[in-house]
């Protein structure tokens, strides 16, 4: 089973050896003279999941090089197996660290770095598309499932290629140098930190700037959103564990129910944010799961919550996170239980940081797109709670300024309709219908890139 998506070390593994990177595949579909609409359908048509990016990171590289890029593959690769072997003791087939990075030198002057995202969900396409998805793998949980392109990862491959191309043809227009990166395992917070511990900047041109879109479901395609300051949010999960008294359900004067104590847990970690986050700061904390007991006359020896929480500023984040174990342990204790034996927290280790995108950088950029697309067509975007392992990029010692912008690619007919009352909603990211307009979107975020790394490699 390839589980090793599921755990992310509680911190950086060491130093470790680096091995060579292993040899591309030779990809079963080449980019070179396609059109981007072909490579688009391509890549949505061939998914592969999370640390499994071997034919998509092959396809990439080889239309790095004919534009004539110096590329590296396997960045991260040392850096995730080791992570592997540390978690399972083992290292599955196929599984890896397939980051690439491709340099183009264009004279002194700034230096530029561009990502884009590779991995896909697993998820059943529902879309009915021609080039929909029939693609199966093995999933995080050890299952099978299907795989799916529905966080827009194709979209943002195809628009990284069209915006290389592009500026392999313009660079009478720019100087400096382009550092094109292709990221794995972006959906489970692991890919960012994979390449960095490999020396993404050490072993590469140090940039001045990183920049990257998403596509965003909520805009018509052809618009862009740009944000200011805090545009994503701190993303942690949390298992905890309450571990009470079992026994029959008759007699729960012999027990410590931990169904009650976990009750009541969920109920007090309400008043985190409602009573101790000032309601002008932005923090979510939800119980997905709640996971106890399994005969209705048998009160279980313990129950299993696991939790999501969000923030922006690292402050709110450690006093959420605080919170949270404070109130486990004071309610185990009002139950009569010892908290230190009846609780216990493991807050995972694939923590994503909160995404900042520089004020200066959103302003300038900014005043380019509107210039680019037009004034209608770039729009202030708003923060969210969802969170992006771009943000590592920013978080890093070298203190590098970051920016994400936001590609609307919602087909306009389905967003204005959806913008009437009673209108149907619009498919979110992850969802197994949603379906980017590919041509008006994929154009747009071309241009919007090129011309911001124009703008930047002045």
């Amino acid at each position: 089973m390839k589980r090793i998506a599921l755990a992310v070390a509680a911190a950086c593994l060491a130093a470790y050896t680096t091995t060579s990177p292993p040899a591309s595949a030779q990809p079963a579909f080449r980019a070179e003279g396609k059109s981007l609409r072909q490579i688009y359908e391509y890549l949505h048509a061939n998914p592969e999941l999370s640390l499994q990016e071997k034919n998509t990171s092959a396809i990439l590289a080889a239309e790095m090089k004919r534009l004539g890029f110096t590329v590296t593959t396997g960045v991260g690769d040392a850096w995730t197996k080791a992570r592997a072997i540390s978690e399972y003791g083992k290292l599955e087939d196929g599984v890896g660290g397939y980051g690439l990075v491709a340099v183009m030198q264009n004279g002194p002057g700034p230096v530029l770095m561009i990502r884009a995202d590779m991995d896909a969900l697993p998820l059943v396409e529902k879309t009915g598309l021609p080039y929909a998805s029939k693609a199966r793998d093995i999933a995080y949980s050890g299952e099978e499932a299907g795989v799916m392109h529905a966080c827009g990862h194709d979209i943002h491959m195809t628009t990284w290629i069209g915006t290389a191309r592009a500026l392999a043809t313009r660079k009478s227009e720019w100087k400096g140098t382009l550092v094109m990166i292709a990221q794995p395992a972006e959906e489970i917070g692991l890919g960012a930190m994979a390449m960095i511990n490999d020396g993404l900047f050490t072993r590469f041109p140090k940039p001045d700037h990183v920049i990257a879109l998403h596509d965003h479901a909520g805009l018509p395609a052809g618009m862009m959103g740009v944000g200011s300051g805090f545009v994503m949010a701190n993303v942690d999960s949390i298992d905890l564990t309450i571990t009470g008294k079992g026994g029959h359900g008759a007699y729960p004067q012999d027990t410590r129910d931990p169904i009650v104590v976990a009750s009541r847990i969920v109920t007090t970690l309400q008043t985190l944010v409602s009573r101790e986050i000032d309601p002008l700061d932005s923090a979510v904390v939800t119980v997905g799961a709640f996971n106890g007991g399994f005969k209705h006359n048998i009160i279980p020896d313990e129950v299993k919550l696991q939790l999501t929480v969000r923030s922006f500023a690292d402050a709110t984040r450690e006093k959420l996170l605080a919170g949270i174990e404070r109130i486990a342990r004071a309610e185990a204790q009002a139950a009569g239980l010892d908290p230190a034996a009846a609780i216990n927290m493991n807050v995972k280790a694939d923590h994503t940081p909160s995404l900042y995108n520089e004020p200066e950088l959103a302003t300038r950029l900014g005043g380019v797109l509107r210039s680019t697309l037009g004034e209608a067509n770039v729009t202030t975007a708003t923060p969210s709670m969802a969170g992006e392992d771009f943000a590592r990029y920013g978080r890093t010692a070298e203190d590098i300024p970051v920016m994400l912008l936001w590609l609307g690619a919602v087909k306009r007919d389905a967003w204005e309709a959806a913008q009437k009352p009673g209108g149907k909603p619009l498919p979110s990211l992850h969802s197994s219908e949603y379906a980017p307009d590919p041509d008006p979107t994929i154009d747009a975020g071309v241009k919007a890139m090129t011309a911001s790394a124009i703008e930047l490699l002045k």
